[in-house]
């Protein structure tokens, strides 16, 4: 027994994604460009960063177009964990790149490189206007996935990024200290990993099944026990199959009377309403096993 409501994934979310790709892509062109005419290798290393979030993005773009396709008899989830894996590789590929800037920053400490300042104010300001544009299409949806939320950080990472070639740039232009370059990198470094981290902690857990963030498990089974006519709540399961679905299994034993009196029903609505309302988190999608007193017993031995 159980109840089923598959919330559906808006096909909305991918616009933004769609929109926030050609900019970021637009981005790129112009900073490569302006790299090639600079000869700055900070404005270069900038540009394939761009580049990384670009393909990350475009990923995102997939993972939400496969989530809105349809269930089947083989996939009866259809592709709804796609932007959870897309989630884990997008946070993966900025935890490189956060680690790369970090190892070329301290190499840049050591040996400074030469770069046109000037020129890099006017490429960086041109890529930050492109990513502020990205991330005011991305803000209003960020919460709604793992998905959109590592396409946002993405973004906000290469946003970070225009502002250190801006700052870099007039520094170099003001003093000359070529290490500011490197400095500034190694701080866009330090700040993204730890949200990276934590995307990618999150993104892991529902791959694991683990249960999701705001549930308390014990929590959830003593409120069930708790329910009239329920003496007991075993092999109590709550994954998380993508953002907005988490699912909830659980064998519930009941008064034996429950049958003779047919009011199973009205605990199955009892459960049903119970985990929908009663929680921080809604679960819509629940699934029962209601069991007599004399079940537990003929379960115990099936399993040894």
């Amino acid at each position: 027994m159980g109840s089923h409501h598959h919330a559906p994934v808006s096909s909305a979310r991918r616009g933004p994604l769609a929109r926030a790709l050609v900019i970021t892509l637009g981005v790129f062109v112009v900073q490569i460009v302006g790299a090639l005419w600079t000869g700055s290798l900070a404005l270069l290393f900038d540009s394939v960063h761009v580049l990384t979030d670009a393909a990350g993005l475009a990923m995102a773009l997939g993972a939400a177009t496969l989530s809105v396709r349809p269930t089947s008899a083989r996939r009866s989830w259809g592709f709804r964990r796609a932007e959870v894996i897309a989630a884990l590789l997008q946070a993966a590929f900025l935890l490189a790149v956060g680690a790369y800037v970090l190892v070329e920053g301290v190499r840049r400490l050591i040996t400074p490189t030469d770069v046109a300042a000037p020129e890099m104010i006017v490429f960086g300001v041109i890529g930050l206007v492109g990513n502020l544009a990205a991330l005011g299409l991305l803000a209003r949806h960020r919460t709604a996935s793992f998905n959109l939320r590592a396409a946002f950080l993405e973004v906000l990472n290469d946003a970070l990024g225009s502002v250190a070639v801006i700052v870099a740039a007039v520094i170099i232009t003001l003093t000359g200290w070529m290490r500011a370059d490197a400095l500034v990198a190694m701080l866009i470094g330090a700040l993204i990993i730890p949200r990276t981290l934590k995307l990618l902690r999150e993104t892991i857990d529902v791959l694991l099944e683990s249960t999701p963030a705001g549930i308390d498990l014990d929590e959830v089974r003593g409120h069930i026990a708790r329910l009239p006519h329920v003496r007991d709540v075993h092999d109590l399961h709550i994954t998380q199959i993508a953002t907005d679905l988490p699912v909830l299994t659980a064998h519930i034993v009941v008064d034996d009377d429950c049958y003779r009196d047919g009011s199973a029903h009205a605990v199955l609505d009892q459960l049903q309403e119970c985990v929908a309302r009663h929680f921080d988190v809604s679960i819509d999608h629940c699934t029962f096993q209601i069991e007599p007193l004399g079940h537990v017993h003929h379960e115990t031995e099936l399993t040894h």
